[in-house]
């Protein structure tokens, strides 16, 4: 009796749930996302073999080739809010609700508070091209980086204490670090523009601070911890 062969069939695979989860994994991260503005200045840090990382809550002084100062907060929504309604009454400068929820957006700036409100109500594109952005002053007669540091010191270190506070009554643990002061200067910039981003640190007694590099061989930033 003759073998009956089955018919020859090519194997399917339905591939209707993984395209469904596929959709579903790209919606969740577009709803979910932060987009982050584009930084002001670009600069090109001296290189190292340090490989330590920064924490989120780190306050950050960059340096152009041109000696200009641009300030931001790193990870501190919160932080960056309430620093900026310090500054807003201590230099009697009215921000609207617009301009402090963009605020909170901003990686860095290197304007002064005066012209804060302008940049702030510029598109993104329009910031990169901002006049005056002579940076933020440094001077013995004006020294607003020196405010902005102090306040916004002030103000992570509140949110970093509430946190831990709250980890604390939940019984978590806690793995935050404390605030962190860092300057990232350009390559090509001339050491007294440095060293006067030095002066306003240890004029505030702020002695431990990193220094922002660029890995040998790569072109990630690495921080270089130094200590004066």
């Amino acid at each position: 009796m003759p073998k009956i062969k089955p018919a020859a069939h090519a194997p399917s695979i339905d591939m209707t749930p993984m395209v469904d989860l596929a959709f579903l994994l790209v919606t969740f991260f577009m709803l979910t996302a932060s987009f982050r503005m584009a930084e002001p200045v670009i600069v090109d840090p001296p290189s190292s073999v340090s490989d330590k990382m920064l924490p989120e809550n780190t306050l950050l002084v960059t340096v152009d080739n041109f000696g200009r100062a641009f300030f931001g907060i790193s990870g501190g929504g919160e932080a960056k809010t309430n620093a900026l309604a310090r500054m807003s009454e201590k230099y009697k400068i009215n921000f609207t609700a617009d301009q402090i929820k963009k605020f909170g957006g901003l990686s860095s700036f290197g304007v002064e508070i005066k012209d804060l409100p302008k940049y702030l109500d510029a598109s993104e594109g329009e910031r990169l091209k901002f006049q005056p952005q002579k940076g933020v002053p440094l001077d013995s007669m004006n020294n607003q980086l020196r405010d902005w540091i102090n306040i916004s010191a002030r103000e992570l270190n509140a949110v970093y204490m509430k946190a831990k506070d709250k980890a604390k009554e939940n019984n978590q643990e806690f793995k935050g670090e404390k605030p962190r002061y860092a300057i990232k200067a350009d390559g090509k910039a001339k050491y007294i523009y440095v060293k006067d981003v030095f002066k306003t640190f240890t004029d505030m007694k702020i002695y431990t601070f990193n220094l922002i590099t660029s890995m040998e061989g790569g072109s990630s930033a690495k921080p270089a911890e130094t200590k004066k």
